[in-house]
C-alpha cells in the first residue's frame, strides 16, 4: 500500500510538459540563429563533433531527474504491516433533555448551553472510552451511537438545539429505552448512561425504564439542571432581543423547576449517584472520576497501517541523474561516429 505523505507537490510534476516545449522552442530558435548565420549544411559540417542525439538525451535525463525529485518531496511511505492495538473502555451514552425548559438562564448562558459545555469538556478527557448521545424532549432519538471519533462527536453536539426533537415534553423515560436499544450487550463492557435534564418528567414512566435498564448491568448518573424553586423561559426574537417569557394558553409566565426528587431516584434505581448542577462546578468531571474507578474491559482491536517512508530513494536516483547529465558532454564520441551509416565525409580541397 502505497500513500504519499505530501501529494500537492505532485502537481509540479505539471511542469514536464512545459519543459518539453521550452526544448523544442529552444532548438528552433538555435536553429533559425544558425540559418541567418550562414548555411547550414556548411556549420553542421563545421560543428561536426557536436552531438544532437547526445543533446536530446541529456534533456529527458533531466525530464527523468526533475520527476524523481518531485516524487521524493511528495514523500512516498510504503506500508509495511498492520498493526493491532487493543481497545479497552467504558461505554457511555449521555442523555440530554433538549426541551425548551432548558433555555432557562438560572444556569449560564442557559440549562442547555451550560450541559453541551460540560459533555465536550467529558470527551476531551475521554481516551479509548465510547461515548454516544441521545437527545430527548417528548421523544428520544439518537444523536449519535457509541464511537471513539471524538471529533465527529463534537460536531454532532455542536448542531444540538432545542429544536433537535419535534415532540415538546420532557419523557425522560424514552431516553433510557432509547440509550439500552443503543448499548451493545453481547460486549461485555461496563456500560454506563449519565442523564443531563432539568428532571421536569412530563411523558411516560422513567422509574420502570432505570429498573429495566439496572436489571442490564447498566449505571445510570443524573445530572440536574435549574433552581428547584422555579424560573421563567426568555423569549428571544431574530435579532436576539429579548421579548418576553414563555406563558401559558391563560397568559401566565411559566416557571420551569427542577426536580431532583426523581433524578435521585432515578439515579438510585441505576446504582449510581445524582448531581445537582451549578455554574461553576463541571459535574461530569465528577462523574468520570467514578467511571475511571470502574474496571475497563477490552471491546474489540483497532488494526492500523504502519507506513515507511522511501523518499530518500527517489532524491538519491534524481541526484545521480542530474550528475550524470551533468558529465556527459555534447560532443560526438569519436568511435561510435565511425559505425554511424549517415555520417558524412567532408572533403577539404
Amino acid at each position: 500500500m502505497i500513500r504519499f505523505a505530501h501529494s500537492e507537490d505532485l502537481y509540479l510534476l505539471a511542469l514536464i510538459p512545459v519543459f518539453i516545449v521550452l526544448f523544442f522552442v529552444v532548438a528552433r530558435a538555435r536553429k533559425n540563429a544558425l540559418s541567418r548565420f550562414g548555411n547550414l549544411d556548411i556549420l553542421s559540417r563545421l560543428a561536426e563533433s557536436a552531438s544532437r542525439p547526445k543533446r536530446s538525451v541529456k534533456f529527458i535525463m533531466f525530464l527523468f531527474a526533475y520527476a524523481l525529485i518531485v516524487v521524493g518531496l511528495a514523500n512516498p511511505q510504503i506500508g509495511t504491516r498492520l498493526q493491532e492495538v487493543k481497545q479497552e473502555g467504558v461505554d457511555i451514552f449521555i442523555a440530554l433533555d433538549v426541551s425548551f425548559s432548558m433555555k432557562a438562564e438560572d444556569i449560564k448562558p442557559n440549562r442547555l448551553e451550560k450541559a453541551k459545555f460540560e459533555i465536550r469538556n467529558l470527551i476531551d478527557r475521554l481516551a479509548g472510552d465510547r461515548i454516544g448521545l441521545v437527545v430527548f424532549a417528548g421523544e428520544g432519538y439518537t444523536q449519535f451511537p457509541l464511537t471513539t471519533d471524538y471529533s465527529g462527536a463534537n460536531l454532532f453536539l455542536d448542531v444540538v438545539d432545542v429544536d433537535a426533537v419535534p415532540i415538546p415534553g420532557t419523557s425522560i423515560g424514552s431516553a433510557i429505552t432509547r440509550a439500552m436499544e443503543s448499548f451493545d450487550f453481547k460486549e461485555q463492557t461496563t456500560k454506563v448512561l449519565v442523564i443531563i435534564t432539568d428532571g421536569e418528567n412530563t411523558e411516560g414512566d422513567a422509574f420502570s425504564a432505570a429498573e429495566d435498564a439496572a436489571k442490564k448491568g447498566i449505571l445510570i448518573y443524573t445530572i440536574g439542571l435549574g433552581s428547584p424553586g422555579g424560573t421563567p423561559i426568555p423569549m428571544y426574537n431574530s435579532y436576539g432581543q429579548q421579548t418576553d417569557f414563555k406563558r401559558d394558553r391563560l397568559g401566565n409566565i411559566v416557571m420551569t423547576k427542577l426536580d431532583e426528587v426523581s433524578l435521585e431516584k432515578i439515579a438510585a434505581l441505576g446504582n449510581g449517584a445524582y448531581y445537582r448542577g451549578t455554574n461553576n462546578q463541571d459535574e461530569l468531571n465528577e462523574i468520570y472520576k467514578a467511571i475511571n474507578a470502574l474496571q475497563k474491559r477490552e471491546f474489540g482491536t483497532k488494526q492500523f497501517t504502519d507506513y515507511e517512508p522511501r523518499f530518500q530513494f527517489f532524491i538519491a536516483a534524481g541526484i545521480l541523474l542530474l550528475l550524470f547529465e551533468l558529465l556527459i558532454s555534447e560532443k560526438k564520441v569519436e568511435w561510435l561516429a565511425k559505425w554511424n551509416p549517415l555520417r558524412k565525409e567532408v572533403n577539404v580541397p
